[in-house]
């Protein structure tokens, strides 16, 4: 059997067996890199990675251990003692769980270092306490030089460890970051050469493939061109075998099928175009009555719109209203309380006019008294002489009164002012007490003109409720109208669904894309579908 013979499965499968041979050798060797690698992912995400987590926890440690021992020189008096020794009990235990967290993830080759750095925390640990207990006892001084002396250079050495041992960390993730890049690039290299070679066996196969399929698919294409030109006269016969014998074979028949289908589509094809047209027709109509609906439609919604700002304009009267009812209610208020208030003042006023009268009483004594005094002084100057010692005494009864009397006239004065001050806070009390009962019958004025406007707007929507109703009216007559007009296209629909069973059934015996077929149209005989009503 030569090649040129060969069934199209078998040339396929020659073809892509030997690529998935080539692809099946490139996925075992990806396989087996990917294990290296994950290997060598779970060594750093495992162990490697517990180790680092756990010297920095020792290194955290380490550095709030350290806040503290700052802390004890900064403040050390024996109050802060107490909290400072219970902070640095937890962050001893704290280091010492670090430690152990260490000494368990760590490797072999860690070990050495790993005691250091516990032999050198313990000297370390122990001078932080034994400061922190002198700091408790009140021996703050000894406690200061503990920390410099023994404290600070044994957290400088503590601190060198863990650098020595994170050091040792970062020099085994290197040694195996190393061992993982080299292990892709080798991988890489010889996926690279597998696939350069699968890649010439594809092309060798595919070129030989398409040379012993492009030579029958020409015939089998001029065959389709033929049939999809429209000219269905040819007859087509062919000598070949296999698979493409039976194609060229099959496409034959299927040109003589269609030459008797195309007849007969053609029939059934026209009884359609006819129906559709009807179909047409009644769509026609029923779209302009949904038009007719449509603008009833927006008549209602015009109409409702405008109810609707009706309705808002009564609620804002209403709402302004009963803002203005408040406001009146305040104006009110306040004029009570001025009124109020002018009562008051006019109290005071009168209370003091009433201590003016008695000031008015005193002052009347004080100037009988003058007068008496005076006349005894006339008297004893009449008989002066030696006696006038008795008219200097007489004269400083005069002066003293005469000074009483000159204070009870500046208490007079006052008072007048503070009561004239009174009267004409009261005349501006009562000025303000008519204002305000003006703003109230203004508001008063301004709610009965608001209600006016509310009583003319319940008028307007009444007035468009009742075009709403007439709206409804029309378009219920429509909807009705639109029912007979679904009747009819229903007995249209029930003709055009018998015509297409039929063309369904002649075209059921051969399989067509739906996009493939358009017929020739031929009328129906007239009446066989109902008339549709105007």
């Amino acid at each position: 059997m030569s090649l040129e013979n060969l069934k199209i499965r078998t040339r396929i499968g020659i073809g892509f067996g030997v690529v998935l041979l080539f692809l099946a050798a490139i996925l075992i060797l990806a396989t087996l890199s990917f294990q290296r690698i994950d290997d060598a992912n779970r060594q750093m995400a495992g162990p490697g990675r517990d180790a680092t987590e756990a010297v920095a926890a020792v290194n955290v440690a380490i550095t709030s251990s350290a806040r503290h021992a700052i802390e004890m020189m900064a403040k050390p008096e024996k109050e802060h003692a107490a909290k400072l020794g219970r902070e640095i009990e937890a962050e001893t235990k704290s280091l010492q769980t670090a430690l152990q967290t260490l000494d368990a993830v760590a490797g072999d080759t860690d070990r050495a270092a790993i005691a250091a750095l516990r032999e050198q925390a313990g000297k370390y640990l122990g001078s932080l306490a034994s400061a922190a207990g002198q700091m408790a006892q009140g021996s703050s001084d000894e406690a200061t030089r503990a920390v410099l002396a023994q404290t600070i250079p044994a957290l400088a050495a503590l601190q060198t460890q863990v650098r020595k041992l994170a050091d040792l960390e970062e020099k085994r993730l290197e040694e195996v970051f190393t061992h993982l890049s080299q292990s892709a690039a080798g991988t890489r290299n010889l996926m690279l050469g597998l696939g350069l070679v699968a890649l010439a066996a594809g092309v060798g196969l595919t070129l030989w493939l398409v040379a012993g399929i492009a030579k029958p698919l020409e015939e089998a294409i001029h065959i389709a061109e033929t049939v999809s030109s429209g000219d269905l006269s040819q007859e087509f016969e062919t000598s070949r075998g296999g698979e493409f014998g039976q194609l060229l074979s099959v496409l034959g028949d299927m040109e003589d099928r269609l030459t008797d289908l195309v007849g007969r589509i053609k029939v059934s094809s026209d009884s359609i175009l006819v129906a559709s047209e009807q179909i047409a027709a009644g769509n026609q109509d029923f779209s302009e009555r949904t038009r007719e609906q449509v603008d009833s439609l927006e008549k209602t919604a015009a109409t409702m719109e405008e109810l609707t700002a009706n309705v808002k304009r009564n609620a804002d009267s209403a709402s302004r209203a009963n803002e203005l009812a408040l406001s009146t209610s305040t104006l009110a208020a306040k004029g009570g309380s001025n009124v109020s208030q002018l009562v008051e003042t006019m109290s005071s006023i009168t209370a003091s006019s009433r201590k003016i009268v008695d000031i008015i009483g005193v002052i009347d004594g004080i100037a009988f008294q003058t007068n008496i005094l005076a006349l005894n002084a006339s008297v004893e100057a009449a008989r002066a002489g030696e006696q006038g010692r008795g008219f200097a005494v007489v004269a400083g009864e005069v002066r003293n009164l005469a000074q009483r009397a000159a204070a009870a006239a500046r208490e007079i004065k006052s008072l007048i002012g503070d009561s004239v001050e009174k009267v004409e806070q009261g005349s501006k009390r009562v000025d303000e007490a008519g204002q305000t009962m003006e703003q109230i019958v203004a508001s008063a004025r301004r709610v009965t003109a608001i209600m006016g406007e509310i009583s003319a707007a319940s008028q307007v929507q009444a007035t468009d409720i009742e075009q709403i109703n007439l709206t409804i009216a029309q378009m219920d007559k429509v909807a009705q109208q639109n029912t007979a007009l679904v009747e009819q296209a229903a007995s249209a629909a029930s003709a055009l669904q018998q015509q297409t069973g039929n063309l369904v059934e002649v075209v059921g015996s051969f399989k067509l894309d739906d996009d493939e077929q358009e017929g020739q149209p031929a009328l129906l005989p007239s009446g066989a579908l109902p008339a549709l009503p105007r």
